[in-house]
């Protein structure tokens, strides 16, 4: 059965970003507004009522289920971040990016002329220029985590010097890690001076992805302020986590950040990205997400130009439970791998 190009994948043309019926511009860096700041307020048991009740009030299923986990992958930064990385990894990972979906299951869904593909590869700076050679002529952008990741902690002037190299190397997207210490002082400005410094390295083409590691950051409150000055310094996403927090994304975090988005917009008229990042390995999750993102900001943010889920373990969970849609039977996960 084939599915309608609208709801499954790349290759759609992009719809213009529309929020209470006004039109959206990309973000740009604007003065910093300490009382924007000092205004946020978070009521916490009422974020996690509403998080929990998400995933008990929304299904889909059949052909709209396998519509959304092809949306689910069109959104993904398949990546790869571990100690023992090499360019064959690599390589195998891109290979895995230009075509996520096993070539029998592509035919079983008739979506053979929508060339699907994911978002974007993620990895460290040492393998930019390997992914960006693998990924030649495919369209799909090379994202490299960068500035110290992923503490944040060493001198503002390398971290800087790492994203300079990173966009000579072919990355054009670009994923920072603030200094939480700033959030927990209180010092908005120096977080603020941080992040534009990151992003006027990553010059006119690259975007920025701000990681604000929402494990670390103690409250919700700090994560919708560290978010406020994220996108006041010009950030094009804000992401929850680096994946190596002892806790990473959530709903209720994932919920305070996207009202921040609605709110930052109603406010500029301007549109920021999200990326949920750590611990997203199930297709049953993305859902979640994908839901909670129609829900809180539309259509428009279920494109990978303002929506990004930061994992790898997930597309083998959703090629499976497509080949369980076309089947009726489900496989044995080695039988999908990744890289």
């Amino acid at each position: 059965m084939a599915l309608q190009p609208a709801e499954s994948a790349h290759g759609v043309e992009s719809i213009p970003v529309v929020l209470n019926g006004r039109t959206l511009e990309a973000n740009r860096r604007i003065p910093l507004n300490i009382d924007w700041v000092d205004q946020v307020r978070v009521n916490t048991s009422a974020v996690e009522r509403r998080a929990a009740t998400h995933v008990t009030r929304r299904t889909v299923k059949k052909d709209n289920q396998a519509a959304w986990l092809l949306r689910a992958i069109a959104c993904m930064d398949l990546t790869t971040l571990s100690g023992d990385d090499t360019p064959d990894r690599v390589r195998r990972l891109c290979a895995k990016a230009r075509n996520p979906l096993q070539r029998h299951i592509v035919e079983g869904l008739g979506i053979q002329d929508l060339h699907l593909h994911v978002g974007a590869v993620c990895v460290y700076h040492a393998f930019v220029e390997t992914a960006v050679k693998a990924l030649e002529g495919s369209g799909i952008p090379v994202a490299a985590v960068s500035a110290g990741f992923p503490h944040g902690l060493s001198p503002l002037a390398e971290r800087v010097d790492e994203i300079h190299r990173s966009v000579e190397a072919g990355a054009s997207e670009i994923d920072i890690v603030i200094t939480r210490a700033h959030v927990f002082n209180g010092d908005w400005q120096a977080l603020y001076d941080e992040i534009a410094a990151f992003k006027e390295a990553c010059g006119p083409h690259a975007h920025l992805k701000t990681i604000l590691g929402t494990g670390d950051l103690m409250t919700l409150r700090n994560v919708a302020r560290a978010s406020w000055v994220a996108m006041m310094a010009g950030a094009d996403f804000i992401k929850t986590s680096t994946g190596k927090e002892s806790v990473n994304a959530t709903l209720p975090v994932s919920l305070v950040m996207v009202r921040c988005l609605r709110d930052y917009a109603e406010r500029t008229g301007m549109a920021v990205g999200f990326k949920p990042a750590g611990g997203i390995r199930t297709a049953k999750q993305s859902l979640d997400w994908l839901s909670l993102m129609k829900e809180e900001l539309g259509r428009p943010w279920l494109e990978p130009s303002l929506f990004r889920f930061g994992a790898s373990g997930m597309l083998g969970d959703i090629e499976r439970q497509l080949e369980h849609y076309l089947t009726g039977r489900y496989s044995a996960t080695y039988r999908h791998p990744i890289a």
